[in-house]
């Protein structure tokens, strides 16, 4: 018994070392950005990677005030708000639809959907910005928000129909019986019932939102999202990596206060999205 307690230790230990690396090669480059954040330009030079003894915060204001970030912050958040309620709104009605109700077609729309998860962004450039062109949404907040709820609709809709074919039908028959039309079905008794989802969802496409470059640098081309403007901090020659370091920390600060607070929403809806209804 002993001799087996041993060898399961060892194991153990083994198995800790490069658990250790992977996570030591996780949190180093956060480490690595705060603590260039937190130098001058100069210390940054003389010392790139050794721990500031003199930290400042002249890094932040300037990429805030002068760098024009807090517009841009104000452009990400204006999007990313009107995007992500868009896609809650129309995944869960789609969602409701291919779930539960029972119409021609609907398994060919739910098939069509998934297929369109194997597409790459890419792929659909050259005619997603003729279309925006011809819509007159080019550089244009609206505009931003549409495109991010057509890119963004088909994951959502395949996980909201994921979580409504978990729930018995006869919910939906018994309102049925009682008078109450599709829209007061979805809205009083499918969308309360669906908050986890709805929940996980809005969380999720948040971070997709936010996290956008390409997409945001098609469509917003005099105005910038937060992410963009990022980019921009960096030199064509050289880059004040301090100040480049102080921007990511502040784009990121939101998304990381999200994801620890809302962390088992998010492995809870993904595990939604796996089971079969």
């Amino acid at each position: 018994m002993a001799a087996v307690q041993t060898r399961e230790k060892r194991i153990l230990w083994i198995l800790s070392i490069p658990m250790a690396l992977l996570a030591l090669s996780a949190v180093y480059p956060v480490y690595f950005t705060i603590n260039a954040a937190l130098k001058t330009r100069k210390g940054y030079v003389l010392d790139r990677f050794g721990l500031t003894t003199d930290p400042t915060f002249v890094n932040f204001s300037q990429a805030w005030n002068q760098s024009r970030l807090s517009e841009y912050f104000t452009n990400s958040v204006v999007v990313t708000v009107g995007a992500v309620i868009a896609l809650l709104v129309v995944a869960s009605m789609a969602g409701f639809a291919l779930a539960i109700l029972r119409f021609r077609g609907r398994k060919i729309i739910f098939i069509t959907i998934l297929v369109s998860l194997m597409i790459p962004v890419q792929v659909v450039l050259v005619p997603f910005y003729r279309t925006m062109i011809g819509l007159n949404l080019i550089d244009s907040r609206p505009g931003l928000i549409i495109a991010y709820t057509a890119f963004f609709l088909p994951f959502s809709v395949y996980l909201m129909t994921a979580f409504y074919a978990r729930l018995p039908r006869e919910l939906f028959e018994a309102a049925q019986i009682d008078g109450a039309n599709l829209l007061r079905v979805w809205w009083h008794i499918m969308l309360p019932m669906g908050k986890p989802a709805l929940v996980t969802l809005g969380i999720l496409n948040t971070l997709y939102c936010w996290n956008d470059v390409l997409i945001s640098l098609l469509v917003l081309q005099d105005q910038r999202t937060l992410m963009v403007g990022i980019a921009a901090l960096r030199g064509e020659y050289t880059t004040n990596v301090p100040l480049l370091a102080a921007g990511i920390c502040l784009a990121a600060a939101p998304i990381v206060l999200i994801y620890v607070i809302f962390q088992r929403q998010i492995v809870n809806g993904i595990a939604v999205g796996a089971v079969k209804g």
